[in-house]
C-alpha cells in the first residue's frame, strides 16, 4: 500500500458510510415474519449492492414459501422504510475522513444502488457531510438501464468517468486500455459489500473493504480479494494510500 498513489476516491454509501444496514434488516424481518422467516446473513450478503429490483428478487428467490410479488414486497418495504431513513446516523471515522478528503481536495464520490428518492431521505439530516461530495454522486436509478448493480463494475466506472471526469472506459479491466488501467490504478473503492467489493476489483481499482463482522463469517466462491479489510474507517491511514496524511 506504500507504494501506491490515489488520485481520486469513490464511496459505497449503505453500511459503509451510514448505518442503513440495520434498517434494511429490521424491515425485511418484519416483512418476512408473517411467513415464518427472517434474513439470514448468507442471504443479505446476496443482496448487497444490488439496484432495488434486483435485490427484492433475491430475497424472493430465497424464500419461495413467501407470496409476495416483487411489486408488493418493494412497496412494503418502501413504506417501512421511508419512516425509519431520518434515524439513521453516521458510522465511525466517516465524517473526519470525508471532511480530510475535501479540505485537501482529493475528488470523491458517492456510488450507490440506492434509489435517488432514497438517497435524499437517508441523507437530508446529515447534509453537512454530504454536501462535501458537490453532488458527485451516482445512484441506482442513475445507471438502471446500463447494469444490473454490483458486482457489475459500471456504477463505479461511471461515477469516475461523470462525476470526476477520469478516463476510465466501461469495459472490464481485462477489456480496458492500457491508458484506462493506469487512471483506474488511482483510484480508491470504499466498500462494505462483497458485491461491491467484486465490483471495485473488476473495474481495476483499489479497494478497501469495510464488512460487517457477519460477513466475514460467510464462504465465497470465485472471491476477488479486497487491497485492505479493516473493521472500521477509524482504521484508515491516508498516508498508506498516498494521500494527505491527517492533521497531527
Amino acid at each position: 500500500m506504500a507504494s501506491k498513489k490515489i488520485d481520486y476516491v469513490i464511496f459505497d454509501m449503505d453500511g459503509l458510510l451510514i448505518d442503513t444496514e440495520s434498517v434494511y434488516t429490521k424491515v425485511t424481518d418484519d416483512i418476512l415474519a408473517p411467513y415464518g422467516k427472517t434474513l439470514t446473513w448468507d442471504v443479505k450478503a446476496g443482496c448487497m449492492g444490488r439496484v432495488e429490483r434486483e435485490a427484492a428478487a433475491h430475497i424472493l428467490r430465497s424464500y419461495p414459501g413467501v407470496p409476495l410479488t416483487v411489486d408488493a414486497y418493494i412497496e412494503q418495504r418502501r413504506v417501512q422504510q421511508d419512516i425509519l431513513w431520518s434515524t439513521v446516523r453516521l458510522l465511525p471515522g466517516v465524517r473526519k475522513l470525508v471532511t480530510h478528503l475535501r479540505k485537501h481536495n482529493v475528488p470523491i464520490a458517492v456510488a450507490t444502488a440506492s434509489l435517488r428518492r432514497n438517497y435524499e431521505r437517508k441523507t437530508r439530516h446529515l447534509a453537512d457531510l454530504f454536501d462535501c461530495f458537490e453532488g458527485k454522486v451516482i445512484c441506482g436509478d442513475d445507471v438502471k438501464d446500463q447494469t444490473t448493480g454490483k458486482p457489475e463494475p459500471y456504477i463505479f466506472l461511471h461515477a469516475a468517468q461523470t462525476k470526476l471526469g477520469k478516463d476510465v472506459g466501461y469495459g472490464e479491466v481485462e477489456n480496458a486500455s492500457p491508458s484506462e488501467n493506469e487512471v483506474r490504478s488511482k483510484g480508491l473503492v470504499f466498500e462494505d459489500a462483497v458485491l461491491g467489493v467484486q465490483a471495485g476489483k473488476r473495474a481495476g481499482m483499489n479497494v478497501v473493504w469495510v464488512p460487517d463482522p457477519g460477513l466475514l463469517n460467510l464462504e465465497y466462491s470465485g472471491f476477488l480479494f479486497p487491497d485492505q479489510t479493516i473493521a472500521s474507517i477509524e482504521e484508515f491511514k491516508p498516508e498508506e494510500w498516498g494521500l494527505p496524511p491527517y492533521d497531527t
